[in-house]
């Protein structure tokens, strides 16, 4: 019941309560300093057009801002970067989402906002009949090979297809998910492996060339990233979109980029797999 009426009363927070539920060094701070990778549609990218800052995750930290009553910093960066930075306290936490992963909580604590998944995708005109993920067995797909993809799609291959005395699926390890991409459209792979919400994105700006192979190989969660000597940020931040979600804004932000079957209905913390 204590439970039950303590997180009633942070839904009902007004503005100039919830900003004194931040720590006292962010407060005295006077911002929050967001660490941001904008290369990754629809989480964050650079509109072509004004080279501004768009996407899921800059909406979401935006609404964030505003919910705490503090600004925003934003301190762009390669993804490589992230860690190091929340690590050295360049920033204080990371704004891009990220896969909240066991190898990662060794440094990390994660506030889990989306559902994520490796999601098999070629085009079109490469298609030949493909539905499942199981159809791609003896073909090829080429995917980062720096993130969880890439070893994601070899067991996933060892499991649902060499276990089942199909041929493997043939993993072919890029540089980024643009390399992916272009070694799909060149022919150089049969299909491709990127998150499920990148997939939607590419489908959305390319109406009738990409298409998606199934469900995701795999089912995980991403968050937003803090050091673990900051568990009280990491908790106001929490309950911030805790709120968002009870008030329909968050709901909102993941349906304006198409990713309402992403959304979660409770924020989680390190709950990862």
């Amino acid at each position: 019941m204590l439970k039950r009426l303590l997180l009633a009363t942070a839904l009902l927070m007004p503005l100039s309560v919830a900003a004194q539920t931040l720590p006292e060094s962010i407060r005295a701070q006077g911002e929050l300093r967001v660490g941001i990778e904008a290369t990754y549609p629809p989480m964050a990218y650079k509109d072509p057009a004004t080279n501004e800052r768009r996407g899921v995750n800059v909406d979401l930290v935006t609404a964030l801002g505003k919910e705490l009553g503090i600004s925003l910093r934003w301190e762009e960066m390669s993804f490589a970067q992230l860690i190091p930075s929340i690590a050295t306290d360049r920033v204080d936490f990371s704004g891009t989402s990220m896969t909240d992963l066991p190898a990662r909580r060794e440094q990390l604590s994660f506030v889990d906002y989306i559902s994520t998944g490796a999601q098999i995708f070629t085009t079109v005109a490469q298609q030949k009949g493909a539905r499942e993920a199981t159809d791609f067995c003896g073909r090829s797909v080429a995917t980062p090979r720096t993130t969880n993809y890439f070893p994601q799609a070899q067991a996933w291959s060892e499991a649902n297809c060499v276990a089942k005395g199909k041929p493997p699926l043939r993993v072919i390890g890029t540089e980024g998910a643009a390399a992916a991409r272009t070694d799909l459209q060149q022919g150089r792979a049969d299909g491709a492996i990127l998150g499920a919400e990148y997939v939607v994105y590419l489908s959305q700006q390319n109406p009738g060339v990409f298409v998606a192979i199934g469900d995701p190989i795999s089912r995980n969660l991403s968050g937003m990233a803090f050091s673990k000597s900051k568990p009280e940020l990491r908790d106001a931040i929490a309950a911030a979109l805790s709120r968002l979600i009870a008030d329909g804004t968050y709901g909102a932000i993941l349906r304006k980029h198409g990713l309402e079957k992403q959304a979660l209905t409770v924020i989680t913390i390190d709950a990862g797999q």
